[in-house]
């Protein structure tokens, strides 16, 4: 990653970031990446707790890694922290992100999923299953061009719109799985060609 930032963080920072944190977390439709812009937002133009580098490094390493979509948050933290002081503080940088984004969405989640697995056969049970998907895609989306633009919109990178369109297409309409388009982007950027 990049150089640590020197913070000072207070208690009331803390307690701030985990706050923002709890409220992101009752926005999390679609999972916890769908509120990456207002992370980007709070985290890095408004607090400068993390720089832009920090930031797409936590979301690209935490996506390659195996397991939960949500460790993004945990690397956040934990570049906040190591921001503010090192070991110490990054793990406490952990546990405020990550305890901020899961309690609240988790017990919505157990509380809801059970209602709704009781309610199974109502029309409003349906239909609110059905309107959310859109909200979704255009949280997705909207994180995505956060991602994508984080160096600026240019046409200097061409090659990499491109690549994203090609790919959004093959995984519209055909079967291929998205991992091996994820294989082939990468041998792409191994070679230099984007």
């Amino acid at each position: 990653m990049t150089e640590p930032l020197q913070l000072a963080l207070t208690v009331q920072d803390w307690l701030s970031l985990f706050a923002h944190y709890l409220s992101l977390s009752l926005l999390a439709i679609g999972g916890a990446i769908t509120t990456a812009p207002d992370m980007h937002r709070y985290l890095v133009d408004q607090q400068g707790w993390l720089s832009d580098a920090q930031f797409n490094a936590s979301i690209a390493i935490a996506q390659a890694a195996p397991g939960p979509n949500v460790l993004f948050v945990a690397l956040m933290g934990w570049n906040v922290g190591m921001n503010a002081g090192g070991l110490v503080s990054g793990l406490l940088g952990v546990f405020t992100a990550m305890l901020g984004i899961l309690i609240p969405s988790t017990t919505m989640t157990y509380l809801a999923a059970r209602w709704g697995h009781r309610n199974r056969e109502l029309r409003a049970v349906r239909a609110f299953k059905q309107g959310m998907a859109p909200i979704v895609v255009a949280l997705l989306v909207a994180t995505g061009w956060i991602l994508a633009t984080s160096n600026g919109p240019s046409m200097v990178h061409w090659p990499v719109w491109l690549l994203t369109a090609v790919t959004a297409l093959v995984v519209w309409q055909t079967r291929i799985h998205l991992l091996w388009l994820l294989g082939a982007g990468a041998l792409l950027g191994w070679f230099g060609l984007i």
